[in-house]
């Protein structure tokens, strides 16, 4: 009988000599964590929507689900972390012969690996997910680019599609009762050609201060045909129409440039209690590890 066995016959539950890593309390650890991570996440989502009301001043504010959303994501990584990382240490196979400060090694990698293995799992079904924390900036910034360079043609474009640009040009045509002219108004003919003509006009001179002077004296003529307004009148009902119209846009302009902002921050903001979430169940999970593989040694 050899040596060791002489030396480890005697002693109740005594293995035979393993490898450093036991891939099976590792697969089996990250299963139970990727499992509780799963079922704590659905729980989460069916709490978060529950807390919204579609009703004015009911339910939780954006910045209450916000924070709920983010302590509650710290909980399910820790939780489902300790439990991978307790059950890859107490599965393990009993290392006989090997000094303490290696044993607390290897329970630590066990943890971190049935950690890192879960992770990995969630990631590769919550690819999507994922995928929109890490690109919401980027699709953020494209917004307000993209966003903010169309808001002048959706003002202007399409009336008939578009009720701002509608309204901007149904202005110009407004008949004053009290106005006197000696042009006589013409018959109105459903002025459809006339507004796809305004839009264009003003589609052209969007992000200009004023109208150019052969633009706005051909609409002060087209606005004083159609509603007997002087010509001086008419002028004048052109460039507050196309001053609306510019302060409208430049507000639209601002509301999506501050809305992306937003966006951005908040996509930061959740990218970065995503990574200090991740790096906590790490922790926690090799932490676990240790424990569960003490336990598992006095047994």
């Amino acid at each position: 009988m050899s040596e060791y066995t002489l030396q480890n016959s005697d002693k109740v539950g005594w293995e035979a000599p393993s490898g450093a890593v036991s891939w099976g309390a590792i697969v089996a650890g990250a299963a139970g964590a990727a499992a509780l991570s799963l079922i704590l996440l659905v729980l989460g989502t069916g709490r978060g929507l529950s807390s919204v009301s579609p009703w004015s001043a009911q339910g939780m504010t954006a910045a209450a689900l916000g924070l709920s959303t983010i302590l509650w994501l710290a909980f399910t990584q820790i939780a489902a972390s300790g439990m991978g990382g307790y059950l890859a240490g107490r599965l393990r196979q009993r290392w006989t012969r090997t000094h303490a400060d290696e044993v607390y090694f290897r329970d630590t990698a066990h943890g971190f690996l049935a950690w890192a293995l879960a992770t990995l799992f969630t990631a590769a079904l919550l690819t999507s997910t994922i995928g929109a924390i890490v690109s919401g900036g980027a699709q953020a910034g494209a917004a307000v680019v993209g966003g903010a360079a169309g808001t002048a043609g959706k003002l202007t474009w399409g009336s008939e599609r578009e009720p701002g640009s509608g309204y901007f040009i149904d202005t110009l045509f407004r008949k004053d009762g009290s106005a006197t002219s000696t042009t006589a108004p013409q018959a109105d003919d459903g002025g459809v050609k006339t507004a796809a003509e305004v839009a264009r006009i003003f589609a052209n001179a969007a992000g200009s201060a004023s109208l150019s002077d052969a633009d706005s004296k051909y609409l002060a003529q087209m606005v004083a045909q159609r509603t007997g307004l002087a010509p001086a009148d008419a002028e004048k009902r052109v460039a507050e129409v196309y001053a609306q119209l510019q302060a409208k846009t430049k507000a639209m302009e601002a509301m999506a440039r501050d809305a992306a902002d937003k966006a951005r921050k908040a996509s930061a903001y959740a990218a970065l209690w995503l990574f200090v979430s991740l790096l906590a169940g790490a922790f926690v999970a090799s932490w676990a590890a240790t424990y569960g593989g003490r336990r598992r040694d006095l047994f």
